[in-house]
């Protein structure tokens, strides 16, 4: 299947996801990662080995397009399932936060095109039995299939991947706080967001695990200003939201804000692992203001501070 024409019209909630499935004895996992982050599918390859790379479940590299050497990651091994047997096996190639990574897996199903609010939640058991790589529960065809988050997965093998908070609070020309909603479905990247904004003393930041629970407070920020009177930028500044979540992506977060009377003033940024250059057109589509790839976390505070102060000054 082509990835050309996947997913042409953005902010409609729609994800296709690539289900595969990871063999036990006894039991066979089902698991899914959005089409977006594939490259291709492939059988398995000849790999070497990778000294510097001391993780189990890394069993080597292989030479894959343009002569870049691609690390392997069996990911049965790492989700503590048993190693995978090679002779059917199948290998996903990746690409997110512009690293490429392959994943050997027992067998790929097919592709499914599905709405964000059939992938539901998953509750904190969940996330702590799977040490946070599951980021979503789908049921599907009487299949339960987990959607990996396979940036976890690559942070945790080599934490030099991994989104660090800047060393240094963002210096502000700011003159008093300000309001930042923010939507991630990891616990992880909100408290590093979190941390890095509030550390300047200029930000205040709400959160939100899904971009449906982002919407409701902003309907809620919305009803106060029209009860009150006052205006939006009184209440909040500025939503910097991830594309991939649960329940509502925030592509179709940005949209329903910029079609808004009275939201479409506040500046958005992405902040996502699918941004490429391939993808940048699916923010633009939507009329985001800024789009940042996941490990850029000081571009992201300079550009939201940017973006509030240039609409704070077309507001004087």
């Amino acid at each position: 299947m082509s990835h050309n024409n996947i997913l042409l019209e953005s902010g409609t909630n729609e994800l296709e996801i690539v289900e595969f499935y990871i063999d036990e004895p006894g039991y066979r996992g089902h698991y899914g990662v959005n089409v977006a982050k594939v490259i291709e599918i492939i059988r398995t390859q000849p790999v070497t080995s990778m000294p510097q790379m001391r993780h189990p479940a890394v069993m080597g590299a292989f030479p894959h397009r343009d002569g870049k050497v691609v690390p392997l990651v069996d990911l049965g091994k790492y989700l503590m399932k048993g190693a995978i047997d090679q002779n059917n096996a199948k290998i996903i190639v990746t690409e997110f936060n512009s690293i490429v990574t392959a994943f050997l897996v027992s067998g790929v199903n097919r592709i499914h095109r599905l709405n964000w609010n059939e992938v539901e939640e998953p509750g904190g058991f969940l996330q702590n039995m799977s040490e946070n790589t599951v980021t979503g529960v789908i049921r599907l065809e009487g299949r339960v299939i987990f959607m990996v988050d396979l940036e976890n997965v690559v942070a945790s093998i080599d934490p030099a991947l991994a989104i660090k908070l800047a060393e240094f609070a963002p210096k502000t020309a700011l003159d008093s706080e300000y309001v930042i909603l923010h939507a991630d479905d990891s616990g992880s990247i909100r408290a590093l967001v979190k941390r890095m904004l509030e550390k300047s003393e200029r930000f205040k930041v709400v959160q939100a695990t899904s971009g449906q629970e982002a919407w409701d407070i902003l309907m809620r920020y919305k009803q106060r200003v029209l009860d009150e009177g006052i205006a939006l930028r009184d209440v909040v500044q500025a939503v910097v939201t991830d594309v991939e979540m649960p329940r509502m992506d925030g592509l179709t977060l940005c949209r329903l804000i910029k079609e808004d009377p009275i939201l479409k003033e506040l500046p958005v940024a992405l902040f996502s692992s699918l941004i490429t250059e391939k993808l940048e057109h699916k923010g633009l589509s939507v009329g985001a203001d800024a789009q940042f790839a996941k490990p850029d976390l000081q571009a992201l505070s300079t550009k939201v501070i940017d973006l509030i102060t240039t609409k704070a000054a077309g507001h004087h």
